[in-house]
C-alpha cells in the first residue's frame, strides 16, 4: 500500500468510524477527501504525522472560522494551499477537552489523597485542573452548582464517585504537565487553534472550552516542554512528600511508536503512585483484550485504565462513562 492509498484509508476510517455519529459534516468531508486524488497527492507529500484528518480539517477551520461543504472546502485548500500547509506543519492536534476529567474524577474518587497530578500531553492544561470544575453525573452533582464549568456525564455501572457535595472535589496539592509544545492559555491565537479543533456541530464543547480557558487563566498550571520519556522521571521527582502521585494522559500514546510506548509504560509503572490512561482501544490492545464485554461497541470510545487494568469505557470527548 502506497502513501496515497494509506492516506485515503485514514480519511475514510475517520469519516466512517470516528465522526460517523458525532459530526455529519466532517464525515462527508473526510469520505470525499478519501476519494479525491488531487488532495490525496497533496497530503501524501507531507510527513506521515501531518496527514491526520483532524489536522487538515482544523487548519481550514482555523483559517476560515467555519468549515464549508466539500466543493468550497476543496477549492479553499487548493487555492490557499501554502497557508493551509503552513498551519498543518506548525500545529499539532492538541485537543484539550475538559470533559475528559469526568472519567479522571471517578478514578481519583477511589484513591487516597491529597493528590499530585502529572499529565502527559497536557496541551494548555485544561485537564490539569479537574478540581476547579463541577460535575453532573445524571443528577449526582459534585462541586458547586454555580461553577463556571459544569461537566455533564451520563453514567452506566457504579463508578466510585465523590459525594454530591460542593466541597467533595479532590484535594490537589501539586500539579504539572509535560508537552512537546505547551500552549499558553493566555495566548489568544493558541486558544483559537484549540477552538478550531472542536468539531463543527459541537456547540456545547465550544462553550465549555471557552469557560475552562477563563478558569485556567486565573491560575495557569505549570507545563514543562519536553518529551514524555525524557522528562517524566525528572518532573515526578518534584512531587511533595505525602501526596499521591497520579500520572495520567488521554489520546496521547497514539502519537508514539511502539518502542516509545513500551519505554513510557516501563517508566510510569516504576514510579511510586498511580497511572491513569484514557486511550483509543487500538492504541493499547492489551487492555482491550481484557475488557469483559470485548471491544467497545460505541464509536469514539476510550478505555480508561488504572495501573494498567481497564476500569471503564468513556466517550472520546467525555459525555458518558461506563464503569466495568
Amino acid at each position: 500500500m502506497n502513501d496515497v492509498q494509506r492516506t485515503a484509508r485514514q480519511y475514510r476510517r475517520f469519516g466512517e468510524v470516528h465522526v460517523q455519529d458525532s459530526s455529519p459534516l466532517y464525515r462527508r468531508l473526510s469520505v470525499a477527501v478519501s476519494e479525491d486524488e488531487t488532495l490525496l497527492e497533496l497530503l501524501a507529500g507531507l510527513p506521515r504525522e501531518k496527514r491526520q484528518p483532524n489536522l487538515l480539517l482544523g487548519a481550514v477551520r482555523f483559517l476560515r472560522g467555519t468549515t464549508p461543504e466539500y466543493p468550497e472546502f476543496r477549492e479553499f485548500v487548493l487555492e490557499r494551499r501554502d497557508e493551509v500547509i503552513d498551519v498543518v506543519m506548525r500545529r499539532r492536534t492538541q485537543t484539550n477537552e475538559p470533559a475528559r476529567c469526568s472519567a479522571l474524577l471517578a478514578v481519583l474518587a477511589g484513591l487516597p489523597g491529597p493528590f499530585a497530578l502529572l499529565e502527559v500531553g497536557a496541551s494548555a492544561g485544561l485537564c490539569l485542573i479537574p478540581d476547579r470544575y463541577s460535575y453532573d453525573y445524571d443528577g449526582h452533582v459534585v462541586g458547586p452548582a454555580d461553577a463556571a464549568v459544569m461537566i455533564r456525564c451520563s453514567v452506566a455501572g457504579n463508578p466510585p464517585l465523590p459525594e454530591a457535595l460542593p466541597n467533595a472535589l479532590p484535594n490537589v496539592v501539586w500539579r504539572a504537565g509535560i508537552d512537546l509544545n505547551p500552549l499558553d492559555v493566555n495566548d489568544d491565537e493558541e486558544m483559537r487553534w484549540l477552538k478550531a479543533l472542536i468539531w463543527p456541530e459541537h456547540e456545547e464543547r465550544r462553550a465549555r472550552f471557552a469557560a475552562a480557558v477563563e478558569v485556567a487563566r486565573a491560575d495557569p498550571p505549570r507545563i514543562v516542554r519536553g518529551d514524555l520519556n525524557t522528562t517524566l522521571d525528572r518532573l515526578a521527582a518534584d512531587v511533595p512528600d505525602g501526596a499521591t502521585l497520579v500520572v495520567y494522559h488521554s489520546a496521547v500514546l497514539m502519537y508514539l511508536d511502539q518502542a516509545a510506548r513500551d519505554r513510557f509504560e516501563a517508566q510510569v509503572t516504576a514510579l511510586p503512585g498511580h497511572w491513569v490512561s484514557q486511550e483509543d482501544p487500538e492504541t493499547m490492545p492489551g487492555l482491550t483484550e481484557r475488557l469483559p464485554g470485548g471491544p467497545p461497541k460505541r464509536p469514539v470510545s476510550f478505555v480508561v485504565a488504572l495501573d494498567g487494568e481497564p476500569v471503564a469505557l468513556a466517550g472520546g470527548h467525555g459525555g458518558w462513562l461506563e464503569w466495568l
